[in-house]
């Protein structure tokens, strides 16, 4: 049996799970709602506060898609009692970012602006603080889409190995390389 499959998930106070005849699992609580759709073939079971994940038999199909739905339910779940939070850093030299309601605005040494419009699922807000890099923060109850974003937002300007200019996660870790070292 699948170890991560097998687990039940507690469902917290506020949040309410309901399983839709289609089987669609509809998630909401304080943070928001989130909706799922699930396999025709696994099982998903609403009993005394906690969410089970069941599979039909042992074929390796079922066996992927048990884990996989009960980690994308347990997202859900916490997802809308605690939410998501993603911070990104701009290391270079004139790097700025500035949140206009969904709007995100970002100089990032091109000869233009990048204005990347976000989901309304998804809040942002820069911190900009003089000597200091500008730190974007993502909010949002849904895992998915907050990666997504984040990942996009990153992708406009990847940090590079040499002097670790870009567009990095706070508190993540870069490869440096060596420059070209002087003939001698």
């Amino acid at each position: 049996m699948s170890r991560i499959g097998k687990l039940p998930i507690a469902i917290p106070q506020g949040v309410t799970v309901t399983v839709k005849p289609d089987n669609t699992v509809f998630v909401k609580g304080p943070k928001g709602e989130l909706l799922q759709p699930v396999h025709k073939e696994i099982i998903v079971k609403v009993e005394n506060q906690h969410v089970i994940v069941e599979r039909p038999s042992d074929d390796k199909t079922h066996r992927a898609l048990h884990g996989l739905y009960r980690a994308l339910i347990h997202n859900m779940v916490v997802g809308v009692s605690e939410g998501y939070t993603i911070k990104q850093e701009l290391v270079g030299v004139g790097y700025r970012a500035n949140a206009d309601g969904q709007v995100l605005e970002l100089g990032l040494g091109y000869s233009h602006g990048i204005y990347f419009v976000l989901p309304k699922e998804v809040k942002v807000s820069v911190l900009n603080e003089k000597r200091s890099n500008p730190i974007i923060t993502l909010e949002s109850c849904d895992k998915q889409l907050i990666g997504q974003v984040a990942a996009k937002i990153r992708s406009f300007r990847k940090p590079e190995p040499y002097k670790g200019k870009g567009i990095k996660f706070v508190g993540e870790v870069l490869r440096r390389k060596a420059g070209k070292s002087a003939k001698v």
